[in-house]
């Protein structure tokens, strides 16, 4: 008798595969400058983050739209603990895929936030 393959909760979220991500697809992702904000943060915290946890100069339905384009892009892994929605850089999914990419956007970023005094 086969078993039958575990149903998706509602709260599952859905992502690329590794193979699925598309370097036009993290590249236009990147190009918003408030995305580009999340991804500094995850990257220099190190850890996933709940979405509360960013300060950022957007709606609450802006904000869910770019972690959205994010995840649909591959860029970052949303998973639900308990009520918190926690978002994690696939650095080791972008580094694969992308040798250098990750760690080239950073650093032009943030050498571009140290010349315009942002952050």
């Amino acid at each position: 008798m086969a078993t039958a393959a575990p149903v998706p909760s509602s709260r599952d979220l859905p992502h690329p595969a590794r193979g699925e991500i598309r370097l036009e697809g993290v590249l236009h992702a990147l190009s918003d400058p408030v995305r580009l904000r999340i991804v500094r943060e995850l990257a220099a915290e190190g850890v996933p983050l709940s979405c509360s946890h960013f300060d950022l100069p957007v709606t609450k339905s802006t904000t869910t739209h770019h972690f959205r384009v994010l995840r649909e892009s591959g860029v970052i892994r949303q998973i639900y603990e308990g009520t918190a929605k926690m978002n994690g850089l696939r650095r080791d999914d972008l580094d694969e895929l992308f040798p250098g990419l990750l760690d080239s956007l950073l650093t032009a970023a943030a050498r571009q936030a140290a010349r315009h005094g942002g952050g």
